[in-house]
């Protein structure tokens, strides 16, 4: 079942005064942002660099965004730049919603399972090949993740989105018939690999010994 509740968040008003200014803000331990949607005009704030990574924590919840001590506004995350080196937040952005409107998502798919699925007992591999899915839902019926089983996968298997029952309220926007989530395939024998490596050792010896006996015919 979603999680319908939602986190408080508090930001202050910014002018967008460049990167520049966006720098010092986050040395001061804030991080700046946008607030976009609804009916109004995009709008600047700065956050506390914890407070807001408290707030995020919960992937899908409905943020209570207030503004300079306003009534709060329900927004969710629309997208989060972080640093390439320590990962932290660098920038946020917010979109203002409707908590009676559907909005489209993007959810992680998480599997489990693995340890009871007859083929991954057997020796096979299993991959997955989506670990993200795209989805409708109200702001509020967002999931965490989307679980599905694959306990009862075998060998030569390939899973599905069309095997995928989402959870009430949400809608799967991914073709159900062309979206690969895994595959189980065939363990790859070790014995097999080892005999083409002797072989291929084999082949390497025999070209080493034809030159060095042709070598030591043209010293001749």
């Amino acid at each position: 079942m979603a999680d319908q509740t939602t986190t408080q968040l508090v930001v202050s008003a910014r002018q967008p005064d460049g990167s520049r200014a966006a720098r010092r803000t986050r040395r001061d331990g804030r991080v700046p942002g946008i607030l976009y949607g609804g009916d109004e005009q995009p709008l600047s704030f700065e956050v506390d660099a914890r407070e807001l990574r408290l707030a995020l924590a919960k992937a899908g919840a409905v943020l209570d965004l207030s503004i300079d001590g306003g009534a709060p506004t329900p927004v969710v995350l629309k997208e989060a730049q972080r640093h390439p080196v320590r990962g932290e937040t660098v920038h946020v952005d917010l979109l203002r919603v409707r908590l009676d409107k559907p909005i489209q998502a993007v959810v992680a798919l998480e599997l489990t399972g693995l340890e009871e699925s007859p083929g991954v007992r057997e020796g096979g591999v299993l991959e997955q090949i989506t670990r993200e899915l795209n989805i409708e839902a109200l702001p509020g019926g967002i999931p965490e993740s989307i679980v599905h089983s694959v306990a009862e996968m075998s060998i030569g298997e390939t899973l599905m989105l069309a095997a995928v029952t989402p959870p009430a309220g949400v809608t799967l926007l991914d073709p159900p018939e062309e979206t690969v989530l895994a595959t189980l395939t065939p363990p790859r024998l070790q014995s097999e690999t080892a005999t083409e490596i002797e072989a291929e050792t084999e082949v390497v010896g025999e070209a080493e010994k034809a030159e060095g006996a042709e070598g030591g015919a043209s010293e001749e």
